[in-house]
């Protein structure tokens, strides 16, 4: 699936059907006792930062979704009862979070008390102003401070067909739970069109994840290894955890700017396994990818040392591997190519920092941010820059994913970072990033863009210098 923004993603007309949480679901809700499994560090810090930038007036929509393709005639019906089922396979999006003061307690609904509301919305017969209706309400629902925080809608197509778009705020989805929805809906719906019984799916849950994540986490002191490291890493960055090391034209002290959206293909599919076979002995495209950036920003801003954080999926075991949720911890990553004498001397320094740093992602950096008595009031929703790299095509139904209209939906709004995704998709690699909205930054990430891509070329096609 491509990463996009909703207004990138082929909407078009339709009658817009909605589907929420019930009123009496969050009636329901709001009566529940706390639920003794707590927050993961993640989702604390994310809510933490959400709720200091509204406070400060700032509302920062950071929700992640999914849009694809179901082909018509369409039941409603079955629709519905397919995204009932799946919600209620994923103990997560019937979790949420209240607040007591500062502290922060989580509550859970049982399945039996979960139910979806249908509602229909209107015609629309231009796709640019549904794509515009869509993202409003996302931003509505799908909110950190807002439970439920997840929205699902189908756009009936007059031609037949339904287009499926299903936004969540990001506490509850990583990138991985996004790719695996359109074949886990069409496997439900197909199901229940045809009246074929599913085996039932054991499925673990991300609440547990966060109760046994924070418990691990909580055993540690300021003097484990792993924080050490940390602490090393960040002096090395001048006190403070790092940013894209090239100019974005922000203004130090300045009010938070809007971002803007960067996405394209990278180089297709024959290019990136030429790529990856050359990359393969030091680890893959992930290391090349790293090695490249680093000559990359290298000769844009002449950093000596390229610094990052690299997130890590922490699915470590089977039981999580179909599960909903926020996996995620990164890993300081610091390659050194001032002295490096071509591609594949980089592609080895960054193969000994990424053995080295993945360890490191174990252990949430909320965490490891509290043991170094790092104490701060958030202003931005991203702490550090980070350069991410996923292969999907493994991911069930990536084969369809093209013929579906199947996009991952990514919020973009505010933010003084660059977040950079990578993806290996059937037809090559794909790039995207999010950026501040300035000529400075939309110059260099397009230089950047431009160096990564005839890096990547150039060692596939055997031009790269060694």
């Amino acid at each position: 699936m491509r990463m996009t923004d909703i207004q990138r993603c082929e909407v078009r007309p339709g009658r817009l059907v909605e589907w929420t949480l019930s009123p009496a679901t969050v009636a329901a809700a709001a009566a529940l006792p706390e639920d003794a499994r707590p927050p993961a560090y993640i989702q604390e810090s994310h809510l933490r930062t959400a709720r200091s930038l509204r406070e400060d007036g700032l509302r920062v929509p950071a929700w992640l979704g999914a849009a694809f393709d179901i082909p018509g005639p369409v039941d409603l019906d079955a629709l519905e009862r397919a995204l009932s089922q799946w919600t209620l396979r994923h103990e997560t999006l019937r979790s949420g979070f209240r607040w007591s003061g500062e502290r922060m307690g989580r509550f859970t609904l049982g399945a039996e008390a979960v139910r979806l509301r249908r509602a229909e919305c209107g015609e629309f017969t231009d796709g640019d102003a549904l794509a515009r209706h869509l993202q409003a309400r996302f931003d509505d629902v799908a909110d950190a401070l807002h439970w439920p925080n997840l929205v699902y809608a189908a756009v009936v197509h007059p031609g037949g067909g339904v287009s499926v778009y299903m936004a969540f705020d990001h506490s509850n989805v990583d990138a991985y739970s996004i790719y695996r929805i359109p074949a886990e809906i069409h496997e439900l719906y197909a199901a229940e069109t045809t009246g074929r019984l599913l085996p039932r799916q054991r499925v673990g849950s991300y609440v547990d994840f966060c109760e046994a994540e924070r418990a691990d986490a909580d055993r540690i002191d300021g003097s484990h290894e792993v924080v050490v490291r940390w602490r090393e890493f960040i002096r090395r960055c001048d006190g403070r955890l790092p940013s894209f090391p090239v100019d974005l034209g922000v203004e130090p002290g300045g009010p938070l700017p809007e971002q803007r959206l960067l996405r394209e293909p990278l180089v297709d599919a024959a290019d990136a396994a030429a790529f990856e076979a050359h990359c393969r002995p030091y680890g893959g495209t992930l290391t090349g990818v790293l090695a490249a950036t680093a000559l990359a920003v290298h000769e844009i801003g002449g950093q000596p040392v390229y610094r990052t954080v690299v997130p890590f999926h922490t699915r470590s075991r089977s039981r999580w591997s179909d599960s909903v949720g926020w996996y995620v911890g990164g890993a300081p990553v610091e390659i050194d190519v001032e002295g490096a004498a071509g591609f594949d001397a980089a592609l080895s320094a960054a193969r000994a920092q990424l053995r080295a740093a993945r360890p490191l992602s174990r252990l949430p950096i909320d965490r490891v941010l509290r043991l170094l008595g790092t104490d701060f009031r958030p202003t931005s929703p991203d702490l550090y820059s980070i350069l991410s790299y996923v292969d999907a095509r493994d991911v069930p139904g990536a084969a369809d994913w093209a013929g579906l209209s199947a996009y991952a939906l990514l919020r973009v709004s505010y933010g003084d970072q660059v977040c950079a995704w990578v993806t290996r998709l059937p037809d090559g690699l794909w790039f995207a990033a999010r950026h501040p909205d300035t000529d400075v930054a939309h110059k260099n990430l397009r230089l950047y863009v431009e160096r990564l891509r005839d890096v990547v070329t150039g060692v596939a096609r055997g031009r790269a210098g060694r």
